[in-house]
């Protein structure tokens, strides 16, 4: 299970949060319980989307 990171638009609060990769709902936020919560793009997932510097190429392929 992966673990997402979301923000609050309503009070900003920053939190992560075990998901299900098939459940689309998204969590309401801990500290507020505000349902204005946005899904953030975590630094790992761009640094991997980018490409890896340390795989084969047979590994990896570059995008």
């Amino acid at each position: 299970m992966p673990i997402y990171e979301y923000q609050c638009k309503d009070c900003g609060n920053e939190f992560e949060k075990l998901v299900p990769m098939s459940c689309d709902k998204i969590p309401e936020c801990p500290k507020c319980q505000g349902s204005q919560v946005k899904k953030k793009i975590s630094k790992t997932a761009s640094s991997l989307s980018s490409g890896c510097s340390s795989c084969s190429s047979t590994s990896c392929s570059s995008t």
